[in-house]
């Protein structure tokens, strides 16, 4: 088996570390050390300890896009994906090693304007993109306050389930959605 790059191995570090404790109270040297590599090495792969927190969520926020468009293949009905959304949320937030939204917390202990806000401000316009096109395609009429209602919903179970430590807020935002769906594409 081929070993890792340098890259590879320092995002994989960063990706463990500052998802269980944070982007900004990791240190540089910690994520080095988890990685085995050289300083000089994370200056040449990400200039410097933005660029290692900006690869991270991209990562993040990459594998998130593919858990949850994969998830949605198994629903049949444009209404049903749009729910699904929350069945794969369910999903997501049951895992043992389940933190919590890894934008909210890099979010959280940043400053404004910087490069977690940045990443979080884009993931979070995917999620709004993806619940209007859904609402859409289910036929609500007003896709736009349906995706917003439903972002404050996902927003809370995940927050909600990470402070609680148990999938059960999930849920209930899943049977919240229904209600919500149901009545906006049979208001028609």
């Amino acid at each position: 088996m081929r070993k890792q790059s340098a890259r590879d191995r320092l995002l994989a570090a960063a990706d463990e570390l500052f998802y269980a404790e944070g982007v900004h109270t990791v240190g540089i040297d910690r994520v080095i050390e988890q990685a085995g590599v050289a300083k000089a090495s994370l200056y040449s792969c990400f200039g410097n300890k933005d660029g290692l927190i900006r690869a991270y969520l991209q990562g993040r926020h990459e594998s998130r896009q593919k858990r949850i468009l994969t998830g949605l293949e198994r629903f049949d009905t444009p209404r049903d994906r749009l729910v699904g959304v929350f069945d794969v949320l369910i999903d997501y937030v049951s895992a043992p090693a389940y933190r919590g939204c890894a934008f909210y917390n890099a979010s959280a202990e940043s400053e404004k304007g910087g490069v977690a806000e940045e990443m979080s401000d884009a993931n979070r316009a995917w999620t709004q993109e993806l619940l209007v096109g859904l609402a859409r395609e289910a036929g609500a009429p007003d896709p736009a306050t349906l995706a917003a209602q439903l972002v404050i919903l996902y927003d809370g179970a995940s927050a909600g389930a990470r402070l609680d430590r148990h999938p059960e807020a999930a849920v209930t935002a899943r049977a919240m959605a229904a209600i919500l769906v149901d009545a906006a594409i049979t208001a028609l």
